[in-house]
């Protein structure tokens, strides 16, 4: 199941899509679909141009000599993936999209991440790429004829909840395209939070709603504000993130945000929570966490 209503989170199509597996007997459309699907996916939503078809695979699938599995693999070690995602982003983004493209899901922890930075480091791309297809997880969720799919937004037994609300920093809505890198750039979205098994907010993706804007990025050192002189007498102080601000204008035209920075937090006294929780819905803020640090 889903974690909260799909349209608010910006799964909804995922949801609405049914998985897309090669049967016998396939007509010509259904395969053409099949190899739009595995584009899409292996890809990460990157238009792509005619040149950069992998023609020869394609044919190959057409003909029968490739299962899905095999066209995933071969489109997974393609110069278009190696330009996109191998040769200009840094090693740890490079694996948390392979964890996304082909498996699904985010990576499961720190153990996960060294596993595929070794693999990297003494046999090359082609086996960290293979390592992710030759898995029993691979065989178990995907089978042979099968377009991977995101999974890793759901609920699912013996999941833990960190991973779960990491798929949603990696998963930024059914129109994200992940050539273009996260909000900050073509740095790792999750390194720190998967070494330090941080969970994250779980909140909607830009426009996800008309005028909301709301967009997730990592809260730096730099931003971080306290309200008040230190720890009130309960000895707590809370740290508040606030993942968006948006006007209270009533139009569309002028709900545009008066604020440029998309995540804010807040360093708040016990005794001073009620007074800032309401500030900040006062000037349109949205709340995504409520955490003590001390």
């Amino acid at each position: 199941m889903v974690f909260g209503p799909a349209s608010r989170l910006g799964v909804s199509l995922f949801e609405e899509t049914p998985c897309l597996e090669l049967m016998p007997g396939r007509s010509e459309e259904e395969v053409e679909t099949i190899i739009r699907a595995v584009y899409r996916q292996v890809l990460g939503n990157a238009y792509v141009m005619e040149s950069e078809r992998a023609t020869i695979p394609e044919s190959q699938f057409k003909s029968g000599e490739f299962s899905v599995r095999e066209f995933v693999r071969a489109l997974a070690k393609s110069d278009a993936y190696r330009s996109r995602f191998f040769d200009t982003c840094p090693r740890y983004r490079f694996i948390e999209l392979n964890f996304k493209h082909l498996l699904g899901r985010a990576p499961d922890g720190l153990e996960e991440m060294r596993e595929h930075s070794t693999i990297l480091d003494t046999e090359g791309f082609e086996a960290e790429i293979d390592s992710y297809l030759d898995s029993d997880e691979y065989q178990n969720a995907y089978g042979e004829n099968i377009v991977p799919y995101y999974r890793g937004y759901k609920t699912q037994p013996g999941q833990n909840m960190v991973g779960f609300t990491h798929m949603f920093a990696l998963l930024r809505g059914a129109s994200s395209s992940d050539l273009k890198g996260s909000i900050s750039g073509k740095t790792p979205v999750l390194n720190k939070f998967v070494i330090q098994q941080t969970p994250l907010p779980i909140v909607p993706p830009s426009g996800g709603a008309v005028g909301d804007g709301w967009a997730f990025q990592e809260s730096g050192i730099n931003s971080r504000t306290r309200a008040g002189l230190g720890a009130s007498t309960e000895g707590k102080v809370y740290r508040i993130t606030v993942t968006g601000y948006r006007s209270s204008a009533t139009t569309v035209m002028n709900r545009v945000s008066k604020f440029r920075s998309s995540n804010q937090a807040y360093l708040v006294p016990f005794d001073r929570l009620s007074q800032e929780y309401q500030r900040i819905h006062k000037q349109g803020g949205v709340i995504s966490s409520i955490t003590a640090v001390n």
